[in-house]
Formats: C-alpha cells, structure tokens, sequence
C-alpha cells in the first residue's frame, strides 16, 4: 500500500514538472517573439516608417506585455511624432518594470533633454552607465556631455564629453562638441586640436563645422587654413547663412 502511494506521489511529481517546463517555454517563447518584433520595430523606426514600426511594438507587446525594451522604443517613437506624454509614459513604465535597462535610461534622458529639462536628464544619463553590463557607456557620456553644454554647465559638459572619448576616442560628435566648447571659452587651440581630431576621422564637414573651422583658424592666425575652409564654405555652400556671415567678414 505504501508503494503504490509512493509511486503516485512521483507520477504527479512527474506531471508538476512537466507542467511547469512548457509553461516556462512558452514563456522564453513569448519573451523571443516580443524580442524580434522590438528589434524590428527598432529598425523601421531608424527608417523612419513610423506606422510600421508602431504595428511591431504592437505584436511585441502582444507576445509580452512585460518586455520593458519594447516600451522604450515605443517612447521614441512618440518621441519622434512629438506624442510627449504618451512618450514619456512609455519610458516610465519600461523603467517600471526594468529599472536596469540602461537603454531605456539613455532614450528617456535624451527625451528630457531636447523638451528643455536638460539639468534632469544627466540623472538619467547616469544611472545608464552605472550598469556595467551596458554595452555602449560612452553613448550616455556622450548625451549627458551634450546637454550639459546645452544648459551652459561646460565643465560638467566637459568632464562627460572627456569620458565618451576614454571610451571611443574616434567619437566624432564628442570631438566636434569639445572643439565648440573651447572656442566659447576662447581656448583656441584646444578647440583646433579637437576640430583637426575631427577633421582627421571625417572630412565631409557641413555648412556650419566649416565656418567654425574658419573662425578658429582666424583666431590662431593661421591664414592658409583659414583661406582654405573658407574657399570650401563658399563653393560647397554657396547660400548657406554661413557663407552670408563669411561674405559679411563677421
């Protein structure tokens, strides 16, 4: 009698666990389809395709509503399509249910940033590279570098701008944002050997990196380099109002 208990306690035992094996695979399998669809949706947005993207974050959330990733990326799409509150709900819910995501951390900090609350982004910033399982810290330097110069904190913006380039020392927009920063300050050569740094890596310079390339090279005195940026100014950007400022001798 006591054998034929003991053999039925383990048949249910049996069958407990197999119950909760093919739950827990349909739940990697739900977390892997929620997954492919964030990615894809991450995709369509760097695309542009707004529309397509938001039907992807819809098919993610469908698979798992718990996926904190796909809330982040919905947050850049609102973001995008200027829907603030619906975007910033987003980031805080993905924080809700992952406040590790440092993803989400450096989306949802560039998000304050450019809607004017610069000084409460850098937390946000922060509490990215605080993670050292973050793959890409000097993306989150390189923003909290970039809106602390946007909120005229340049030594803050320094220090974090520094600490992106430690990290990726070919980070062109930490190189330009250095070299803008040390001509405000009126550091003209530091502001040449960042923008020369710069130059170095990529030579394709816009209307506007051309005419602070002329106006460093004025304020060093080096008339040759000078001369040169701004032939190219006024031949590559013939209306651009730096061309209007330069014809100006501003």
């Amino acid at each position: 009698m006591n054998y034929v208990f003991a053999l039925l306690f383990l048949l249910l035992a049996g069958c407990a666990t197999s119950g909760n094996s093919t739950a827990q695979q349909e739940q990697e399998k739900s977390r892997a389809n929620a997954r492919i669809h964030t990615e894809l949706a991450g995709l369509y947005f760097e695309r542009n395709q707004m529309g397509v993207a938001l039907s992807e974050i819809d098919l993610a959330l469908q698979a798992d509503r718990n996926y904190a990733p796909a809330y982040s990326v919905r947050g850049l799409i609102n973001m995008a399509l200027r829907e603030d509150k619906a975007a910033e709900e987003d980031f805080q819910q993905s924080l809700r249910l992952d406040k590790t995501e440092s993803e989400t951390h450096n989306n949802y900090g560039w998000f304050l940033c450019q809607r004017g609350k610069e000084r409460e982004s850098i937390p946000q910033f922060m509490a990215a590279v605080k993670n050292p399982l973050y793959a890409t810290p000097e993306r989150a330097y390189l923003n909290a570098g970039l809106c602390s110069k946007k909120a005229g904190n340049n030594s803050d913006a320094e220090e974090f701008l520094q600490r992106a380039l430690q990290l990726q020392p070919d980070l062109l927009q930490a190189l330009q944002a250095l070299a803008e920063l040390k001509f405000a300050e009126g550091d003209y050569l530091a502001a040449k050997k960042y923008f020369t740094s710069y130059v170095q890596k990529n030579n394709n310079l816009s209307a506007g990196q051309l005419w602070l390339a002329v106006r460093i090279e004025r304020r060093v005195g080096d008339s040759n380099a000078e001369a040169s940026y701004a032939l190219q100014l006024r031949q590559r950007y013939p209306d651009a109002r730096e061309t209007q400022l330069l014809m100006q001798g501003e």
